[in-house]
């Protein structure tokens, strides 16, 4: 099983969704950061349970091999990746980047209208477009305050 798959199905049976996973080294230290979310958002002491649960089980089941374990929420400006990720954040401002150009362009931000069959939906300045997932580079929340 590979590193984001256990994660994943181990941080959903503690009521955490994984957003993003990244793995970094530089030189002989190698860095594992995790974007953790809930219902009604992650405080630190969701991130020390999660750091610790991790640390265990990362030692146990995979002997993964890093330096240093990072834990945080994903922010404001939360990252979109999955379907469901779209389908949740439906009515919100979202700025995205593609990569492959839709009508000369790579970069639009917009609202989220939907999400059906691997085709996100935006409202750019009134004008509906659809873009596959497979298009998308990036994508993330833009915050309202």
């Amino acid at each position: 099983m590979d590193i984001g798959a256990l994660l994943e199905s181990t941080l959903a049976g503690l009521g955490y969704e994984l957003v993003d996973l990244e793995q970094a080294s530089h030189g002989r230290s190698k860095l594992l950061r995790l974007f953790i979310d809930k219902p009604g958002g992650v405080n630190i002491d969701d991130c020390t349970f999660v750091s610790n649960h991790v640390s265990r089980l990362l030692a146990v089941e995979l002997d993964y091999d890093y330096s240093r374990l990072e834990v945080s929420s994903p922010g404001l400006d939360r990252p979109l990746k999955k379907e469901a990720d779209f389908a949740r954040f439906v009515g919100e401002p979202v700025k995205v980047k593609l990569r492959v150009p839709f009508e000369g362009s790579r970069k639009f931000s917009g609202k989220l209208v939907g999400v059906e069959n691997g085709v996100v939906k935006l409202d750019v300045e009134g004008a509906v477009i659809s873009v596959p997932l497979d298009n998308l580079d990036k994508a993330r929340l833009v915050p309202q305050f």
